[in-house]
């Protein structure tokens, strides 16, 4: 990486050598010149070297110089090119107008010229400008004459500002489709020049638009291809994308990945003291545990989001706060929260609604500069004509004069008469305009608080309807497994009890009663787990334990099951301590053997194992059974029920695999499997070695 990064700057300082070098020889070149058109043509290419190293100072010198030449020898095309130049620097030191006026200007020699690449980049100019001040009628028309002749020239530096221009105007006026299709051609044409920044920035514009149209896998795919281009230490960077990345996920609800990209990029902009890029990952973080219901710490972010929304003055993040706010106090049945937040939120899309509103108002229309001085001399001319007539009028008799004044009288005191009357009517429509305004504010806010209300209400209906499944999928699972196998276990005491058994058959019978219980007692812990974490009630408390000790306890329960279907038990376990919650870890071991047993048959083999893996611990439970469909084996860990009859039709409620990975992801664990059909199964469990840190505490 050093030697990359020195070699860049080798370069960079081998071109700015280059330049100097190639400056100084136009320049000695210029000075033994003749005043003719071979001088315009010399420092026309000094002035554009002066303009890439940005020297506006002394390209200025040059183009007056130029300009005076070029007017002596009616050089048009140093004239058309000096007024290019000056609208270039212009526009580089935000003066806007003298920069239109220059490319307006320059458009119309290059025009005369017939040189029609010229004309496209002059025409490309004016339209960057006027998008840029939110004429967008104006500046998509000067761009889209420009794109056909710049395309056949390859000139890719001004095609691919004018595509970003296309597609910024094109997401201001809504058409977001129209945006993104531009921004693909900025990416090619970034792409095509190798330009890593312009494909790192092209990249975000592109989420951030695929965000906009609600398309979250391509957004998500536009901001890695952002990371896959940035340099590793350029956290600055990597700072700006990750929040919008961590976003995304929250989106397609990958909370895990959403969770990791959000801290990194919460770091590191505290890190960089960006606030903005705290501002959005506080919002996205918000968001994320609203979503996970954790309450307490999104409240805590997002007031922290609001705060920095006021003082960096960021409208659209600040609103995405009070918006979030709202959600949440709605969530929690606060509803006079929620109806203060929507205050504050319609407070600030008012005053944002507002500014974009007058940011589309503004027009940038050509100002031809315009002689004053005419104007002045005949602002003087009328101004002295009343004097000069007034030596011309004849004086008025005094009664005369007496009657225009009593008229005057008489006019004022009508005029004063009807000024009173209007004034009445006026107070008299403001008092009841202004109770109608509070009769309107106090529905509004009536209709509001209501609007709250049914949304609390229909939250809190869907969380009542999910929680009314899960109790009918209880039910119907009761009624059905576990009463067969209590049923099963009844007939055999009351045999026993009404004195039908003998003592012989009593003992016959006695290992396939066990088997019931034990099946009843397995299918009684996973119920009672998996419907405590439907309903977020389970939590872990985890230890540090031998995980060789509970698969030796384990396998007990399944060696007589194992002996009767003359399955072979290889145990290669070894010792070796997890962190985590023993009775959890004990129903996924549970669970996972009474799988593998289910699915062998005679000659089969169960292989038990543990291994450590960095800091982690990985317990596998592998079997030569019959193997698993690569279709059936994305069914396995779902939300949905599934289950497959065993080789001796042992039935399942197919929630074992369910709770596994539910209890092993509350251990900050992960579970996955390898299987072949006809080969067989292995199920591996990966869990923490010692405590971990939580995320969410950070």
């Amino acid at each position: 990486m050093r030697k990359l990064i020195v070699l860049l700057c080798f370069i960079l300082s081998f071109t700015a050598f280059s330049q100097e070098k190639e400056l100084d020889s136009l320049r000695i070149q210029l000075t033994f010149q003749d005043l003719d058109s071979s001088k315009v043509e010399t420092s026309l290419q000094i002035i554009k070297l002066l303009y890439e190293t940005k020297d506006y100072d002394s390209a200025l010198k040059y183009i007056s110089n130029v300009e005076k030449l070029s007017e002596n020898l009616k050089h048009k095309k140093g004239l058309a090119y000096t007024t290019y130049y000056k609208g270039l620097i212009f526009n580089k030191r935000d003066d806007y107008i003298n920069a239109f006026n220059q490319f307006n200007k320059a458009k119309e020699l290059f025009s005369a010229l017939k040189d029609t690449l010229a004309l496209a980049r002059a025409k490309n100019q004016l339209g960057i400008l006027e998008i840029e001040h939110g004429n967008y009628k104006k500046g998509l028309k000067y761009t889209h004459d420009s794109i056909d002749a710049l395309e056949k020239g390859a000139m890719y530096s001004d095609l691919a500002y004018s595509y970003q221009n296309l597609a910024k105007a094109y997401l201001n006026t809504g058409e977001i489709e129209k945006a993104i299709d531009y921004a693909l051609k900025n990416l090619e044409v970034e792409e095509h020049v190798n330009n890593t920044i312009g494909i790192v920035e092209c990249n975000v514009n592109l989420a951030k638009l695929n965000l906009i149209k609600k398309d979250y896998q391509k957004a998500i795919l536009h901001y890695q291809n952002a990371l896959a281009n940035i340099n590793t230490n350029n956290n600055e960077l990597k700072a700006n994308i990750l929040p919008g990345l961590g976003g995304a996920y929250v989106k397609t609800k990958e909370y895990k990945t959403a969770t990791t990209y959000l801290f990194e990029g919460l770091k590191l902009n505290k890190q960089l003291k960006n606030e903005q890029g705290i501002l959005q990952s506080l919002n996205n973080l918000g968001e994320l545990n609203i979503l996970n219901s954790n309450f307490k710490t999104a409240e805590e972010q997002l007031l922290e989001a609001g705060y920095l929304g006021r003082k960096i003055d960021d409208k659209p993040e600040l609103l995405e706060s009070y918006r979030l706010m709202k959600s949440l106090d709605s969530t929690k049945g606060n509803l006079k929260n929620a109806s203060a937040w929507q205050r504050e939120y319609n407070k600030v899309k008012l005053i944002f609604d507002a500014e974009k509103q007058k940011q589309k108002d503004i027009t940038f229309e050509e100002t031809p500069l315009i002689e004053e001085a005419p104007l002045i001399e005949e602002a003087i001319t009328e101004s002295k004509a009343p004097i000069e007539n007034s030596s011309s009028i004849n004086l008025i008799d005094d009664a005369e004069s007496k009657k225009k004044l009593d008229r005057l009288k008489l006019i004022f005191y009508a005029v004063l008469a009807a000024f009173a009357v209007v004034l009445i009517f006026f107070v008299l429509f403001y008092l009841k305009r202004s109770g109608r305004v509070k009769y309107t504010k106090d529905l509004e806010d009536k209709n509001q608080k209501i609007k709250l209300q049914n949304e609390a209400i229909l939250e809190q209906s869907k969380r009542l309807e999910s929680i009314n499944n899960v109790k009918d999928k209880l039910f119907s699972i009761v009624s059905h497994d576990l009463k067969d196998s209590l049923t099963s276990t009844k007939g055999f005491i009351d045999l026993l009890k009404d004195g039908q058994l003998s003592q012989e058959e009593f003992h016959t019978l006695l290992p396939e009663l066990s088997e019931n219980a034990n099946n009843a007692s397995l299918l009684l812990f996973n119920l009672l787990n998996w419907s405590k974490s439907q309903m977020q009630s389970l939590e872990p408390k985890p230890s540090l334990f031998d995980i060789q000790d509970v698969f030796h306890e384990k396998v007990k329960l399944v060696e007589r099951k194992m002996q009767n279907k003359g399955i072979v038990l290889r145990d290669i376990t070894v010792l070796d301590f997890v962190f985590a919650d023993r009775s959890m870890i004990e129903i996924i071991i549970q669970n996972l053997l009474a799988n593998a047993v289910k699915f062998c048959v005679k000659g089969d083999t169960i292989t038990i194992s543990n291994r450590v893996s960095g800091t982690n611990a990985i317990i596998s439970v592998a079997d030569s059974g019959v193997g698993i469909t690569v279709e059936n084996q994305h069914k396995l860990f779902g939300n949905n029920t599934f289950s497959t009859v065993g080789t001796s039709n042992e039935i399942g409620t197919g929630l074992g695999l369910t709770i596994c990975k539910e209890l092993v992801e509350l251990n900050k664990g992960r579970i996955w499997v390898d299987s072949e059909l006809n080969v067989g199964s292995t199920f591996f469990v990966e869990l923490p070695k010692s405590k971990t840190e939580d995320p969410e505490n950070t």
